[in-house]
């Protein structure tokens, strides 16, 4: 029996998505792989709202998160963290040798507009990098008040971690003033595993020519040199298979309406809640909630492991709690391309295990 998976990724793939990835091999120097590379970009600009360029990396989103603190910091990095994505981007800088300072929000609380400013008021940093949706701990963080702090600071880049939210939660790149927005395809788009994707502004860009060591392969200032020079070829070679996979997906998201799909996401979103609220209650600050998982405490002192044991007899699988949040939490995942049946469902089953 196949798994439904209700965790923060991977998640479900269509049949019809699984079986573009058999194709036929294509030369990724040929004229047919710039056609594709194009249309993906293009169809990723409409879905992310940006005019600036897309890069794609053969990597987990880790990777860009990696080029996009790397390339982007001449000076110092302020990293901000609301959970273990967070502590990654920290992780990352320190790792590369680049300069930086981590600022730590309390489990389930955000990082907040005044944090931001009382950092980048200091003249110290020239990166920020802030995660916007936490699937340790289901924290979205208030990005339309972040911005508006971002705007008293022109000259300092924004890189946002979006993995788990991009295509589920409306992210405005441009609008906002986000200089590189990362994510992947394994979460809300809906895609297997295996490649991550981030926008680059024309302020990143020019800031990357001030950063010597960029590294090789995530170098985002090559990636998109390479872009430019090869019309719409990517630098290295490239997970063709999940490139077919991503040009029919992004255009069945087009095809339900972008805006149709954020309101798909956030009705399961109020709907996990609310029986959440009946049975357990909501982990995060409710002003903060996430539009793509939900992390509920284990107010009753159940055993998540053995809950998941029984759901994944039944046929789907949830997520226990990450890092030191596991069996204190467990995360029901509504993203990608699950409904409000598959909803119903699974906290149905829940129930019914559990007897309450």
């Amino acid at each position: 029996m196949a798994t439904k998976l209700f965790i923060p990724g991977p998640t479900e793939v269509s049949p019809e998505i699984l079986a573009e990835m058999s194709r036929p091999m294509m030369g990724h120097r040929s004229k047919a792989a710039s056609e594709l590379q194009r249309r993906i970009s293009d169809n990723l600009r409409r879905i992310l709202y940006t005019q600036s360029e897309i890069i794609l990396s053969t990597s987990s989103g880790t990777g860009l998160m990696e080029g996009a603190v790397r390339s982007c910091t001449a000076k110092r990095a302020a990293i901000f963290s609301v959970g273990a994505f967070g502590k990654k981007w920290f992780k990352i800088a320190k790792m590369n040798g680049v300069p930086a300072d981590f600022f730590e929000s309390p489990f389930g609380e955000a990082t907040t507009p005044e944090m931001v400013d009382a950092a980048l008021s200091t003249g110290k940093y020239d990166t920020v990098c802030i995660t916007h949706n936490e699937t340790s701990t289901g924290v979205q963080n208030p990005f339309e008040e972040i911005a508006e702090v971002m705007k008293k600071y022109p000259d300092v880049v924004w890189c946002a971690d979006a993995v788990s939210s991009a295509a589920g939660a409306k992210i405005e790149t441009d609008r906002l003033g986000v200089d590189v927005l990362v994510t992947s395809t394994q979460k809300a788009l809906a895609l297997p595993p295996g490649m991550a994707i981030c926008t680059l502004s024309p302020k990143a860009y020019e800031r990357t020519a001030h950063v010597e060591n960029r590294g090789c392969y995530f170098d985002l200032r090559d990636l998109y040199d390479v872009i430019r020079k090869k019309d719409y070829q990517y630098a290295n070679t490239p997970c063709v298979s999940i490139m077919y996979a991503m040009d029919l997906q992004l255009q069945r998201i087009l095809q339900e309406g972008v805006e149709n799909r954020f309101r798909r996401h956030a009705a399961m979103a109020e709907y996990v809640r609310a029986w959440a609220d009946e049975y357990f209650s909501v982990f995060a600050n409710r002003k903060y909630l996430s539009n793509t998982l939900t992390v509920i405490s284990n107010t009753r002192g159940i055993s998540v492991a053995d809950l998941n044991k029984e759901l994944i007899r039944r046929g789907m699988q949830l997520g226990n709690g990450y890092g030191d949040l596991k069996e204190k939490t467990f995360r029901i995942a509504h993203m990608g391309e699950l409904t409000m049946d598959d909803m119903r469902a699974v906290t149905e089953s829940i129930v019914d295990v559990l007897g309450l």
